[in-house]
C-alpha cells in the first residue's frame, strides 16, 4: 500500500505516504512498526486489558535522537501523537487510534551517582529497574509500589509510594528532566534552567513534551526493612480498621501502613479455606530503626486473630514487588480515587459496606497514608500540589471477563459515590480512568491549573501533546514563561 491510514491532530482521518514512513524508519536506530509487523501486536498491548487501540505507527525508540525525529515527523505531517513508557496508566494514555506512538519502553538505562545520591534513569525504565540499581548502594528513589510501573508516567503525574511520608511526592524529589519539546528541542530543565517547564513537569503529566531522562534524588533506605502484610477475616474489619485509624494518626514518617479490603487471593501465606472470602489486610513498609520497627510490627501481628502474617524483615526490593501478583498484565481494570484530609470513621464504614458488594475476587479498596513531607511545602511548589492531602483511597475494580464490564464499573462508581463526602475535593491524576473528562483533570490540579495552562501555552501552544489528561492552552491568566 502506498499510504498508511492515520488520524490527524484534530482527530480527522488522514493518510501518510509510506515513503515518508520509510524515511523516518531509515533515520532511526529503533524500528517503526505498522499493523501486520511482527512486533506490532505486542507493542500495542497495555497493562489494562480494557484498552484496545490501534496506532497507525509505533516507533520503538532507542535514544533521544529517535524521539526528536518522531516529534518532528508528527509536526510536519500533522499526525496525532501519543507517548508510551511503561504502558501501565489506567486510562491507557500511551496509545491512541491512528496516532504515531513514541514508544520509549526500550530505553531502560540507569546510572547511579552513589556519592552524590543521584540516579539518572531513562524514560522507559520501570520502577524495578531503578530500585535494583540504587539498592546496590543502599539507596532508594521515592517511587510507587508496583515494580513494573513505568517511572515516567508515575513521576510526571506526581507519584507516591511507601517512602512518600518521609520524602514527599515522587515529583518533589526530581532534580532535573531531559525532555523533547513540541518544537523538537532537547531541553534539560531544573530549578535554575527553564524553571516554569520544570515546575510543570513535576505533576503536569505529558502536556509539555516527551521526557527522555529523569534525575532523582536518592535516600538511604534498606537494603533490609520491616515489611509485608497481616490479614484478618472481614468479620474483624471494624476492630482492625479502628486500630489502623489510630495507628496511622500517630505514626512516624518512616512507617507506612496501607489498609486493603478485598477477597483473599490464593496466596500461599493465606489458609486455603479463606481463599475467595472477604478479608482486611494491612500492608506495612517500615524503614525506621530496627528495634522500633520490630516493636510496631509485633503490635500489628498480635492484634486480634490474624489468618495470615508475612510481616518480617525483608529486602526493600522484595517489598517493592510485594503486590505485583495482584496487578497482572491483561486483566481488566477500572479505578476511582479521592485524596483525603484524614482517615475518618465514616470513610472506613463506607469502605466496609462496599466490600460486601464487591463483584470480583480481584478487586480491592486501598487506603494509603501520605501525610508528612508533602504537607510541609506550599501548594504552588510544583504543578502537583494537593499539599493538604493526608491519605488517598483507591477503588480498584479488576476482573477478567469482558461480559462483566458493566457490573464491575458500576460497583466502582457506587463505591466512589460513597467515599466522596470524605474527600479533599482533589484526586490523583494518575488514577483517572478512561472517560473521566476535563472537570476531573481540573479537580486534580485545582488552583495550579491556570499556571499549567500558561506553561502549556509557552511550550506547546498548538497542543501537539494532547493524548493525556490534557491542559487546555487556551486557558490561563497569561503569566507567561519565566
Amino acid at each position: 500500500m502506498p499510504h498508511i491510514d492515520a488520524r490527524s491532530v484534530d482527530g480527522l482521518d488522514m493518510t501518510i505516504d509510506r515513503g515518508a514512513v520509510d524515511a523516518l524508519a531509515g533515520g532511526m536506530r529503533g524500528r517503526v512498526l505498522t499493523a501486520g509487523t511482527g512486533e506490532y501486536g505486542e507493542a500495542r498491548t497495555l497493562w489494562n486489558g480494557m484498552i484496545d487501540r490501534r496506532p497507525a505507527l509505533i516507533a520503538r525508540c532507542l535514544g533521544v535522537a529517535d524521539v526528536v525525529a518522531c516529534v518532528k515527523f508528527a509536526r510536519v505531517h500533522g499526525v496525532l501523537l501519543s507517548v508510551k513508557s511503561g504502558g501501565h496508566n489506567i486510562a491507557g494514555l500511551a496509545l491512541a487510534d491512528g496516532a504515531l506512538t513514541i514508544d520509549t519502553s526500550l530505553m531502560r538505562g540507569v546510572h547511579v551517582d552513589a556519592p552524590g545520591r543521584r540516579a539518572h534513569a531513562q524514560a522507559g525504565c520501570v520502577l524495578g529497574d531503578v530500585d535494583r540499581e540504587t539498592q546496590i548502594h543502599g539507596l532508594a528513589a521515592v517511587l510507587g509500589f508496583v515494580s513494573n510501573t513505568g517511572i515516567a508516567g508515575l513521576t510526571i503525574g506526581g507519584g507516591f509510594g511507601y517512602l512518600t511520608r518521609r520524602f514527599g511526592w515522587t515529583s518533589d524529589t526530581v532534580k532535573s528532566f531531559e525532555v523533547v519539546t513540541a518544537d523538537g528541542r532537547v531541553v534539560r530543565t531544573d530549578q535554575d534552567h527553564e524553571p516554569d517547564l520544570f515546575w510543570g513537569l513535576r505533576g503536569g503529566g505529558g502536556n509539555f513534551g516527551v521526557v527522555t531522562n529523569i534525575e532523582y534524588e536518592l535516600f538511604p533506605v534498606g537494603p533490609e526493612i520491616m515489611g509485608g502484610a497481616v490479614a484478618w477475616r472481614a468479620a474483624d474489619a471494624p476492630a482492625v480498621l479502628e486500630m489502623y485509624r489510630r495507628l496511622v494518626a500517630d505514626a512516624p514518617p518512616e512507617f507506612t501502613c496501607v489498609a486493603t479490603l478485598r477477597h483473599a487471593p490464593p496466596a500461599p501465606w493465606l489458609p486455603r479455606e479463606i481463599h475467595g472470602t472477604p478479608i482486611v489486610a494491612l500492608l506495612v513498609c517500615d524503614t525506621g530503626p530496627t528495634d522500633e520497627a520490630r516493636e510496631r510490627a509485633a503490635a500489628i501481628a498480635s492484634f486480634g486473630t490474624p489468618v495470615g502474617n508475612v510481616l518480617q524483615p525483608r529486602p526493600y526490593l522484595q517489598q517493592q514487588a510485594l503486590i505485583d501478583a495482584t496487578q497482572p498484565n491483561g486483566r481488566r481494570y477500572y479505578w476511582k480515587s479521592e485524596f483525603l484530609p484524614g482517615v475518618e470513621d465514616g470513610l472506613l464504614k463506607a469502605c466496609m459496606a462496599s466490600l460486601e458488594h464487591m463483584p470480583s475476587p480481584h478487586s480491592a479498596i486501598l487506603i494509603f497514608p501520605l501525610d508528612g513531607a508533602l504537607n510541609a511545602l506550599d501548594e504552588d511548589h510544583s504543578a502537583f500540589g494537593s499539599r493538604d492531602t493526608r491519605a488517598v483511597v483507591k477503588i480498584g475494580a479488576a476482573w477478567d471477563d469482558p461480559a462483566d464490564d458493566d457490573a464491575n464499573v458500576a460497583w466502582a462508581r457506587t463505591a466512589w459515590d460513597d467515599i466522596t463526602p470524605f474527600s479533599t475535593g482533589r484526586t490523583y491524576v494518575n488514577f483517572l480512568s478512561a472517560g473521566e473528562g476535563d472537570a476531573r483533570t481540573r479537580d486534580a490540579y485545582s488552583a495550579n491549573y491556570q499556571r499549567l495552562a500558561d506553561v502549556k501555552r509557552a511550550y506547546d501552544p498548538d497542543n501537539v501533546f494532547r493524548t493525556n489528561k490534557n491542559i487546555d492552552p487556551a486557558s490561563g491568566a497569561g503569566r507567561g514563561q519565566g
